[in-house]
């Protein structure tokens, strides 16, 4: 229920502005959210790459209200693409990319929008000598975001893709895209998805998990395991070795700010550790996901609240 809650406020105005306005939340998001600025992300990328790690970087924002917005969106994705190039960074991070924050869901024609704008992104990434992921939002927005991503992959055929593995679909669609060339990231799934679409429970969660890690590993695709559960660090690492997959046939994706010296464990044990980096103004809903799915935050957070007042 706490989860749900958290996951509601997410999207409530009302909460929004009073979370932004408490004075010690920005001290707290900070260990979640690089910067709300492009410098500060790219000082916070040589800072990981410099420790072995690589990054994706995510220009915060989602639910674009209109068509500029989106464009604005893009522009920016093109300047922090331009800035990896420049300080020689881009070999070492590429970009993740909500399609509702470039208007994938603006009332006419946001598809076509989304898909424009994302290609844009993608020509901008493959000048920099670098790729892009798509991440994925709750599951109204899968089907639409599947379909602009098999279109863009017809000329960039290295985007990357995430999938959920609470959705019931899930292990089919890792099936879909596990083919030769192609880069899935699989991660549990950060909204609240009713029963009839997803799993709920934990253990159910974990075991739709392991069948879609098998079909991945299995494929002949790149495998992102996007998790902090040790257990399924510890089974990704075993079938990668059971199907005979080198370390840089596959890599491991944490967030940033969560679980930093198991990152470093794994990229001074060879192999390759993305951290997700997130940067901007946007960074409302990102920050609240986040305290729903650790508790451990949820008290960290709230204590300061009670100190403060």
């Amino acid at each position: 229920m706490l989860r749900s809650a958290l996951l509601a406020a997410s999207r409530s105005p009302q909460v929004r502005t009073v979370v932004e306005k408490f004075p010690p939340t920005h001290a707290i998001v900070e260990r979640f959210v690089a910067g709300e600025r492009l410098d500060q992300a790219i000082a916070a990328t040589d800072e990981l790459v410099v420790t072995g790690r690589k990054v994706t970087l995510d220009h915060l924002g989602e639910d674009t209200k209109d068509a500029a917005q989106a464009a604005g969106t893009a522009e920016a994705y093109e300047h922090l693409l331009a800035a990896l190039k420049e300080t020689g960074l881009a070999a070492n991070a590429e970009v993740s990319v909500k399609l509702s924050a470039v208007g994938q869901f603006l009332p006419v024609d946001g598809e076509k929008i989304a898909l424009e704008n994302a290609r844009r992104i993608c020509e901008a990434a493959a000048d920099a000598g670098t790729t892009v992921t798509l991440d994925m939002e709750d599951h109204t927005t899968t089907d639409s975001t599947l379909s602009i991503a098999r279109e863009l992959r017809t000329d960039f055929p290295w985007l990357g893709v995430v999938l959920q593995a609470y959705l019931r679909r899930t292990e089919a669609d890792c099936a879909d895209f596990a083919g030769a060339g192609s880069r899935v990231r699989l991660c549990k799934g950060a909204y609240k998805e009713p029963e009839s679409v997803a799993f709920q429970g934990k253990k159910d969660v974990d075991l739709a998990y392991v069948r879609a890690l098998k079909v991945l590993m299995g494929g002949e695709g790149y495998p992102m395991i996007a998790s902090h559960d040790p257990n399924m660090i510890k089974i990704a690492g075993q079938l990668a070795e059971w199907h005979g997959r080198g370390s840089d046939s596959f890599e491991y994706q944490m967030l940033f700010g969560i679980r930093p010296e198991e990152q470093l464990r794994l990229a001074e044990a060879g192999n390759t550790m993305r951290v997700y980096l997130p940067y901007g103004e946007e960074w409302y809903g990102y920050f609240m996901r986040r305290l729903a799915e650790r508790p451990a935050n949820l008290v960290f957070f709230l204590r300061a609240m009670a100190t403060r007042g």
